[in-house]
């Protein structure tokens, strides 16, 4: 039997007015009971911006640690901005944000990237900061192309800092951009470091996150495409009238799958 994996359950995945009503912290203690060895604290999810600052933010990480639980801070700010330079403001405060948290991952969203990955600047910020960053592929047209990913670790190691980040591979969000998501694995299998599991339903902008049937043999095709020892995220919504059990199922499945 192969070994398990890490299972990180996303707090948006308890339902995003139930984090915004109740806090982080009700819904890390739930994932533990699950099972997860990992909770994804979402920025956007916090009910006061006064949730961000960094003293409350290392109590918070200071119980999910308590709770025996590493952490992911998730934030939607982007890399790039829209005119494809990168945001060393959005970078900064990211970093300072994840690491008075005591977070493992610092995600953001990859934004506006064209051609001049800035590598050296990135590798700067990273330099003393013990948190690990990734960018994840969005539902949008900008940071959601499969070329545009490409092209990042293309520019990275033409600039000389390859492995300065690297990706949080979302298998749901493929859908919102047309594209195959085993079409995405290949190229991008080598930089994956975190891996959001969800599918879609719906066409166009009615598309909504899903859970994986468990017998889906493309998300399977996919999941042993990427890397196995890398953690995998729970980011579809739990059924309402058995949360707990919901989760719970889902983390052995996915430890295992």
């Amino acid at each position: 039997m192969a070994d398990a994996v890490e299972v990180v359950i996303v707090a948006s995945a308890f339902g995003m007015d139930a984090v915004r009503t109740d806090g982080h912290l009700k819904w890390a203690a739930a994932s533990k009971r699950a099972g997860a060895t990992g909770f994804e604290i979402r920025r956007e999810l916090f009910a006061d911006e006064a949730d961000t600052a960094p003293q409350a933010l290392r109590v918070l990480g200071k119980q999910i640690a308590e709770l025996g639980l590493w952490s992911v801070y998730s934030t939607p700010a982007s890399l790039y901005t829209a005119n494809g330079e990168l945001d060393a403001d959005a970078l900064r405060v990211s970093i300072e944000e994840a690491i008075a948290l005591g977070a493992r991952f610092v995600k953001l969203q990859l934004g506006g990237f064209g051609s001049a990955a800035k590598a050296a600047v990135i590798a700067d910020h990273m330099r003393c900061a013990d948190v690990r960053l990734v960018v994840e592929n969005g539902q949008l047209a900008e940071g959601g192309s499969l070329a545009q990913f490409v092209g990042l670790f293309d520019a990275l190691a033409r600039e000389g800092h390859a492995g300065v980040l690297g990706m949080t591979f979302d298998i749901g969000n493929w859908a919102w951009r047309d594209v195959v998501p085993l079409d995405a694995a290949g190229p991008l299998a080598a930089h994956v470091e975190y891996i959001h599991c969800k599918t879609a339903v719906g066409e166009g902008a009615r598309r909504f996150p899903a859970a994986p049937a468990v017998d889906d043999p493309q998300f399977t095709a996919v999941l042993d495409k990427l890397p196995r020892h890398v953690p995998r995220g729970i980011e579809f919504p739990f059924d309402v009238n058995r949360i707990e059990a919901d989760a719970a199922h889902y983390v052995a499945w996915l430890a295992g799958a």
